[in-house]
């Protein structure tokens, strides 16, 4: 079922699906000090930020697979662009947004996109790829791991 799934860059059309899949971006964080709606309207500002045309390089990739003759079904979507490493200072590549419908989840979607970035940021001759995770979000951890991801630096808050 997965040779039946394909990459391709984000075009207009998809930004429907792309806000459709930011309610799972909310469930996933976790953070009970902030509300639901603060955490979905922070998610919506940056899709709608990350899909506004900038000189920074960038990438939006979706993943569908096809159901049928000229029939395909988005599955998840990946936001890549350039970053500046806050250690080295260099530039690489960084991924803050992947998404994945709950019904792809498992068939190797988000291990696609993951690739199609690294291969979008080695094309571009950086040397290291970036993200950021909810720390409360494990199974998005335990996945980025998976992919050789390593932890660099926490971020953390108290509730006062």
């Amino acid at each position: 079922m997965t040779n039946d799934i394909v990459i391709r860059e984000a075009q207009e059309t998809d930004r429907t699906f792309i806000f459709e899949l930011s309610p799972r971006l909310t469930e996933a964080a976790g953070m009970p000090w902030h509300t639901d709606s603060a955490i979905t309207k922070m998610q919506d500002d940056y899709i709608t930020q990350m899909l506004c045309p900038t000189y920074v390089p960038h990438i939006t990739l979706i993943a569908e697979r096809k159901v049928a003759e000229n029939n395909l079904v988005p599955l998840g979507f990946i936001h890549a662009r350039a970053h500046n490493d806050s250690i080295s200072g260099e530039t690489c590549g960084t991924i803050p947004l992947l998404a994945v419908s709950g019904e792809a989840q498992g068939m190797g979607v988000g291990k696609r996109l993951i690739a199609a970035a690294e291969t979008w940021a080695k094309d571009l001759g950086y040397r290291l790829l970036h993200l950021e995770v909810f720390a409360n979000n494990k199974n998005a951890y335990d996945f980025y791991k998976s992919q050789n991801f390593e932890a660099e630096t926490i971020h953390m808050i108290k509730t006062l």
